[in-house]
């Protein structure tokens, strides 16, 4: 039975998104106008800022300063209505979204499903090696995390406290590099007070990259600043350190086994398997391979943005990164040739001619810790506190709603001063794999 929203005008065009992250959003947004009704259908109810979920899953933030309602967040576009669905597949000959508990029809469709872990073929370390995507993720990782230095707390016999205050982090991305820099200053500062019993300094954390080096998307100068800003933290970084086994407590770089209870998965990601069914070529990593307009062969109706695309710059010749801002411009993008394409149809007018997308960049950054970033801007290259600052500057920008804006920025301000985490709580009753209860010892 079919799911179409009551309240709206069905006499104009229907624009289905799928997926409220960046790319979904901004194309709503800019189809707020009275050309089309427009639903946005994801899973969950909110849009999450993830640049800064790596700092929920390492205490500095709660869930909620990096998050916003979807509804909320469109209330005032009286053309669209959102939906609390899960989106199994599209039916591009019937103009279909097959939800989990029904169907959608459009006439328009924007795919921006995003992407979730992927663990090349070895899902069976999931259990182990939890990823970093969701807000689930982040309380997961934090759970384990906080919960190792209250084990070490308790633990008398040395080889086991050395186990639990070892932390492997998979990945040098990005997201890897922030985790593992936050963790060293948690562990080294932030709660180097705080236990008794335990030295938290002596906390070991591993970064583990496959690579010749961390955030290889960066020049090799500032990729060699960054490591040399994270051993300076006290991370110990591997290169060329391809993990071959994660298990309970045990993680393989090469012949090297580990003892290590608390493992992060940031090695790698794989798009939304609602792609395939579109019927259309996809990459390694699962992505729609689109055409220069953002649309699949057959159906110039049908627009995948974001992590779902594959798509190759016209100007550039490259493949446009997947990562926010490429994201935001996609979907804005899309949102703009619908709206001229309805238009000139509505006027009797010729459809006005779609040129290619150009992403336009403005460059990447990372932070590595306090006072510590890396910045590549056009040709300027940069590193260190001015680094970091801009960063922060940036991430605050780009963050939804001004609540949010104003209560990271209070946060941070706080934690700059201070070196207080105030999101340190070990969330969730129910026991997870590899974290079995620790038997107190004997008086």
């Amino acid at each position: 039975m079919p799911v179409d929203p009551i309240s709206l005008d069905r006499s104009r065009p229907h624009v289905v998104i799928v997926g409220g992250g960046f790319g979904g959003l901004y194309a709503a947004r800019a189809l707020g106008g009275p050309e089309a009704r427009v639903t946005l259908i994801d899973r969950r109810n909110h849009h999450l800022f993830q640049p800064l979920l790596y700092q929920v899953a390492t205490a500095t933030l709660s869930p909620a300063n990096i998050a916003m309602p979807i509804r909320r967040v469109l209330r005032r576009q009286k053309n669209t209505s959102v939906l609390l669905a899960e989106a199994v597949s599209i039916d591009p000959d019937r103009r279909v979204v097959n939800l989990s508990d029904g169907e959608l029809s459009y006439d328009w469709l924007i795919l921006a499903a995003g992407a979730t872990h992927s663990y090349f073929g070895r899902d069976d370390w999931s259990t182990h090696a939890p990823g970093l995507k969701t807000i689930d993720d982040a309380l997961e990782i934090r759970r384990r995390f906080l919960i190792a230095f209250e084990r070490a707390e308790r633990e008398t016999d040395p080889a086991r406290r050395r186990a639990e205050l070892t932390f492997v982090v998979i990945g040098g991305g990005p997201t890897g590099v922030e985790l593992a820099g936050a963790m060293a200053e948690i562990a080294y500062r932030a709660i180097s007070r705080d236990f008794r019993s335990v030295d938290t300094a002596t906390a070991k954390i591993i970064l583990a990259e496959a690579g010749d080096r961390i955030l290889a998307e960066f020049p090799t100068e500032l990729s060699a600043r960054a490591k040399l800003d994270l051993e300076k933290l006290g991370v110990e970084v591997r290169l060329n350190a391809r993990v071959t086994n994660v298990q309970s407590r045990i993680v393989a770089i090469g012949s090297e086994r580990i003892e290590a209870a608390s493992v992060i998965w940031a090695a790698g990601v794989q798009a939304s398997p609602i792609g395939k069914s579109l019927g259309v070529p996809i990459d390694r990593a699962g992505r729609v391979i689109v055409n220069p307009d953002l649309t699949i062969p057959g159906h110039p109706e049908i627009f995948v943005i974001g992590d779902m695309a594959s798509a190759t710059d016209s100007k550039t010749g490259k493949a446009a990164p997947g990562v926010c801002p490429a994201a935001m411009q996609m979907g804005l993008y899309a949102a703009r040739i619908i709206v001229a394409e309805i238009r000139a149809k509505r006027e009797l007018k010729n459809q006005p001619l779609r040129r290619a997308f150009k992403y336009s960049d403005k460059g990447v950054l990372a932070t590595i810790g306090r006072n510590k970033g890396i910045a590549w801007i056009g040709r300027l290259k940069f590193s260190g506190a001015l680094a970091w600052l801009l960063w922060a500057l940036v991430h605050v920008m780009f963050l939804i709603g001004f609540r949010n804006r104003l209560l990271v920025m209070i946060e941070w301000a706080w934690l700059y001063f201070f070196f207080d985490r105030g999101a340190r709580l070990i969330t969730g009753d129910s026991p997870k794999p590899g974290l079995e209860p620790v038997v107190a010892p004997k008086a």
